[in-house]
């Protein structure tokens, strides 16, 4: 197939290439157009809207604004990005004769918190913030046109994704383990689910290949892993012993809540996004393309990414 990646050079675009190259005709759209190995040339937007792009058979839409943690994000950009673009990149996909599209959204759309066991495709969406509400609006836009019978739309939305070159949050816990830093929230047992790069790139192979029916997406690992599990396969792959401390909940929750007043680092919100559940079922999309169980292991996919963290 020939392919049109959005947002190419960046960190799932990259594991894309790898995994992609070879197999299909890969071009690239985005802000910046370094020469990559496996691409046959990167467009430019401008490039989209002059119809300089070559056709392709199908479409895969990364480019996009990244969740800012800090908060510092003005709510505009999300929107101007996250939505306006898929919009634009999505008008073209109706007007080409590529057949496939693959949108990445992000569980965030759905939900900021799980109600209930585990977040499945049947929630009605109630993101909170603007990186969220961004994701959803271009969500709503691709599910309110008209699409052709012969073109197919598939609405991803992963949990956190890590591999080799991710700079997210894992990789935040992991400087903090490796300083030898107690994890102090222990008691907490909470279990989380993540997305390993490499089911992430198989799945979309499946989505290309084979003839999987139009719709939304959940995307995640088989297992959901407790942090404090986490905390243990960090320590392993440095070679250190787990120091996780299980301070009780209230002296914990008094703290945190000293911290909302003072302003410090760990207040409320932060022990709640520490701490909360967020397990997403994967069942849908593993119905849809027809298998039984993701090709890699949730903690073989962690201890993948955080042997790459050493040399950094």
């Amino acid at each position: 197939m020939k392919l049109l990646i959005t947002g190419i050079h960046g960190f799932v675009g990259t594991n894309l290439v790898e995994a992609l190259r070879g197999k299909h005709e890969i071009y690239g759209l985005d802000i910046v157009a370094p020469e990559k190995e496996g691409v046959v040339k990167t467009f430019s937007w401008e490039d989209l809207e002059l119809g300089r792009v070559p056709a392709v058979d199908g479409i895969i839409h990364l480019a996009g604004k990244a969740h800012d943690t800090k908060n510092k994000s003005a709510a505009e950009v999300y929107f101007k990005i996250n939505t306006g673009l898929t919009q634009r990149i999505f008008d073209y996909f109706l007007r080409s004769q590529a057949r496939k599209f693959v949108f990445f959204s992000s569980v965030k759309a759905a939900a900021d918190f799980v109600p209930g066991e585990v977040l499945t495709e049947e929630i009605a969406p109630a993101p909170v913030g603007p990186y969220g509400e961004s994701k959803i609006r271009a969500e709503e836009y691709l599910q309110a046109q008209e699409v052709p019978a012969d073109k197919r739309v598939y609405i991803l939305r992963p949990c956190m994704i890590h591999g080799p070159g991710n700079k997210g949050n894992l990789n935040l816990l992991y400087n903090v383990v490796r300083k030898g830093i107690p994890w102090p929230l222990g008691a907490f047992d909470n279990r989380r689910t993540f997305t390993s790069i490499d089911n992430l790139t198989f799945i979309v192979e499946q989505l290309l290949e084979k003839e999987v029916a139009s719709g939304v997406y959940h995307m995640a690992d088989d297992e959901a892993i407790s942090t404090n599990r986490l905390i243990e396969i960090i320590c392993a792959s440095l070679g250190k012993r787990a120091r996780i401390w299980k301070i009780g909940k209230s002296l914990i929750g008094g703290a945190a809540g000293v911290g909302t007043v003072l302003h410090l680092p760990l207040n409320r919100d932060r022990l709640h996004k520490l701490t909360e559940n967020y397990v997403v079922s994967n069942a849908k999309i593993k119905r849809a393309v027809g298998i039984d169980r993701m090709p890699v292991r949730a903690e073989e996919g962690l201890l993948k990414t955080l042997e790459s963290f050493h040399s950094l």
